[in-house]
C-alpha cells in the first residue's frame, strides 16, 4: 500500500466548482463525508510511516482555506466534522503559539478539572509544548484511538476557554475590548470542545460519521 499512496487523497476544488451557482447540499455533504472516511481508511491501512506526517502538515503546505472548502459545512456532530475542528484548533496553535501557551497556562490554575491532564500537556506548558501537544493529539486521530484524540482535543479547547475567560475577566477594566475578544474566544472554545467531546462519545459508539 505505501508504494501506492503518497499523497494525502484530498480533494482539489473541481468537485466543489462543480456546485457553483447552485450548490446541491446533499452532494457536499456526501463529498465531505466520503472524503473523510476515505482518508481515514487509506492511512490506516498504509505502512508508510511519512503519510501521517504529511497530513498532519497538510494544512501548512495548502493553507487552512484547503479543508474548508472540504470539511467546514459539515455538521458539528460527524466525522468531516470532528477532523474540521481539530484542524482548526491546530492552525489556531500555530497562528500564535505564545498566546495559546498563555492562556492553556492560566486555564490549568484555574479550571480546577482533570482537563489539563486529559490533555496531556506538561505543567507548565510552553509555545513549543502546545504545538507540539496538538500535532501528537492529530496523530492520535490517524494512527491511535480516535476517540481518545477527540477527548484531548476536548480537554484542550476546555482548559484554553478557561484561561481565555479569566484573562478577559482581567482585562474587563483597562481593557474592555480586549476582554470583549476574549470572552468570545472562550465562548467558541467552550462549543468546539462540547461538539469534540460529544463526537468521541459518538466514535466510541460506532455512530461517528
Amino acid at each position: 500500500m505505501a508504494d501506492d499512496f503518497h499523497r494525502p487523497a484530498f480533494f482539489g476544488g473541481r468537485e466543489f466548482a462543480a456546485f457553483a451557482g447552485g450548490e446541491d447540499p446533499a452532494a457536499v455533504m456526501r463529498v465531505a463525508h466520503d472524503s473523510a472516511r476515505m482518508l481515514l481508511a487509506r492511512v490506516q491501512s498504509s505502512d508508510d510511516p511519512e503519510v501521517v506526517d504529511r497530513l498532519i502538515s497538510y494544512a501548512d503546505e495548502h493553507g487552512i482555506d484547503a479543508l474548508a472548502e472540504l470539511w467546514a459545512r459539515s455538521p458539528a456532530r460527524s466525522l468531516p466534522g470532528a477532523l474540521w475542528r481539530i484542524y482548526l484548533v491546530r492552525a489556531m496553535i500555530r497562528q500564535d503559539p505564545d498566546g495559546v501557551a498563555l492562556l492553556f497556562q492560566r486555564g490549568a490554575e484555574m479550571i480546577g478539572t482533570i482537563d489539563p491532564i486529559v490533555a496531556g500537556a506538561p505543567n507548565p506548558a510552553g509555545p513549543k509544548d502546545v504545538t507540539e501537544l496538538v500535532d501528537l493529539i492529530l496523530r492520535g486521530v490517524f494512527e491511535g484511538d480516535f476517540a481518545i484524540a477527540l477527548e484531548r482535543a476536548a480537554a484542550f479547547c476546555r482548559v484554553e476557554a478557561a484561561g481565555a475567560s479569566s484573562v478577559a475577566d482581567d482585562q474587563d477594566a483597562a481593557n474592555p475590548e480586549r476582554a470583549s475578544e476574549l470572552t468570545t474566544r472562550a465562548l467558541r472554545l467552550s462549543t468546539t470542545a462540547d461538539e469534540l467531546a460529544w463526537c468521541s462519545r459518538m466514535s466510541r459508539a460506532g455512530t461517528l460519521d
